[in-house]
């Protein structure tokens, strides 16, 4: 199925300072549309009803006074490795967890920046698998076709944009779980360097593989969402200068330098290109040098990237699974 999609980040902005429609409108949308898909897709672990509608009103109040923030009134959604205060931050596991005491501070950001969080995606196991699916909430599907996964980790976060139910939502990344599922789901993510989005209240998350990172529907979306996340915790101890993506959609990139790499990075078992997918790479390079990019064949010095990521990855579960409530219960 094509999912039915709504207005995007940057409409959705444009259309509320714009006096077109009304925040309460956006959210009780947003949050329909998350009842009548969450049988079907299952993309959220938390929906936030009550306190994102009484947010869009908040919202609608200062629009109507003339108050003007980046995402003011938008709704928007977050993964559930994010604390939201007074949710729960189960992370795609089983037992009872406590509410957030308060946001993390990506999440802080987004509220600064005027986004109603309406809820927190599904997400894997501790984020282990690139599918989202586990006892703890079964399966999420991908809105393109319910018989297949989004990907994951970050899922839940792309099933959620991709079918339309938010404009845009924040997913965590450490070896592919924002990337893969935007490109099972045709999404734009991007993963940031260590401090773009901030991951406090964990400084180094998984030892500072995985950061917070943008899934949207359009680069420039992508963009106005990176900008209003990014920022840093005082006690950040990664912190990259500012930079204005939004700014850098709206400029010619110029000729660009882009590598072609046919070869797979580090795995765990032997990997193999598959003819159809490397056939579909070359075809999408050859049209980016037809519109006059610089492309050449070139592998990344990828190095024994195995030897630094496994123990920092097994580092970062037994990190997160020590705050589970009860571990007897993890997959």
């Amino acid at each position: 199925m094509t999912p039915d999609r709504a207005a995007g980040l940057v409409e959705s902005a444009r259309a509320l300072a714009d006096g077109e429609v009304t925040s309460r409108a956006l959210v009780a949308e947003a949050l329909a549309r998350i009842e009548a898909t969450q049988g079907s897709l299952n993309a959220f672990r938390v929906v936030r009803a009550e306190a994102a509608l009484a947010e869009a009103r908040a919202a609608d109040e200062r629009l109507a006074s003339g108050e003007r923030l980046p995402l003011l009134g938008v709704p928007v959604a977050v993964k559930d490795d994010m604390d939201v205060a007074g949710e729960p931050t189960a992370f795609g596991c089983r037992g009872e967890f406590p509410p957030a005491a308060e946001d993390g501070e990506a999440v802080r950001r987004l509220r600064a920046a005027g986004a109603v969080i309406v809820g927190k995606t599904n997400t894997c196991e501790l984020g282990q698998w690139p599918f989202t699916e586990g006892p703890a909430f079964g399966a999420t599907r991908n809105p393109w076709d319910p018989e297949h996964t989004p990907g994951g980790s970050s899922g839940g976060s792309a099933a959620a944009v991709a079918a339309g139910l938010v404009p845009a939502a924040l997913g965590s990344d450490g070896a592919g779980s924002v990337r893969i599922p935007a490109s099972w789901t045709h999404l734009i993510g991007i993963k940031p360097q260590r401090g773009r989005i901030s991951t406090w209240p964990r400084g180094e998350s998984f030892k500072g593989i995985t950061v917070n990172g943008t899934l949207a529907r359009t680069v420039a979306d992508a963009a106005l969402l990176l900008d209003a996340a990014a920022g840093n915790h005082p006690r950040d101890p990664h912190r990259p200068p500012a930079v204005d993506a939004s700014g850098a959609v709206r400029r010619d990139p110029g000729r660009l330098r882009i590598a072609l790499s046919l070869k797979p990075p580090f795995t765990a078992v032997p990997a193999r290109l598959q003819p159809e997918v490397r056939a579909k790479v070359v075809e999408l390079a050859a049209r980016l040098a037809a519109l006059g990019h610089d492309v050449v064949e070139a592998d990344p010095p990828y190095g024994r990237i195995g030897l630094t990521f496994v123990p920092r990855a097994t580092a970062g579960i037994a990190e997160w699974a020590a705050d589970v409530p009860s571990p007897a219960l993890l997959d």
